[in-house]
């Protein structure tokens, strides 16, 4: 496959909206696919779908934990690219997917969520 295939291959599949968003969830961690599934607000078949993708073209690295799937991005040179798109678009400021996550089940987002419900007690014991 000669070099214009290749990376007509990555951009084709870079222009989807869901596909750019999961990246960007991806920026900073790995993340499994409940989590992601919660963040964009979308059925797990769709989510899984579009990583598959991802991860066809060479752009997502997975690990298997247990029955959780988590997806991390292999290059973070794909970041450039976006940022370029974004440049080109007249967008500043690269669009952020971290949110806190009320309804993901993921063992990450348990023990955010405790660790925050222990601060919060530690903090309530302090200014009494």
């Amino acid at each position: 496959m000669n070099a214009y295939r290749v990376s007509a291959r990555i951009l084709k599949v870079l222009a989807h909206p869901t596909r750019v968003r999961l990246l960007y969830a991806l920026r900073d961690s790995e993340e499994c696919v409940c989590h992601l599934t919660a963040l964009l607000r979308q059925r797990q078949a769709y989510v899984s779908q579009q990583l598959m993708f991802l991860r066809r073209a060479g752009l997502l690295i997975e690990r298997k934990d247990g029955l959780r799937v988590y997806y991390r991005v292999k290059d973070a040179r794909v970041f450039d690219v976006l940022d370029a798109a974004n440049a080109l678009a007249g967008i500043t400021r690269a669009p952020s997917e971290r949110k806190k996550i009320v309804a993901c089940p993921c063992p990450k987002c348990v023990r955010a969520r405790n660790d925050a419900k222990e601060r919060e007690k530690t903090r309530k014991a302090l200014s009494r």
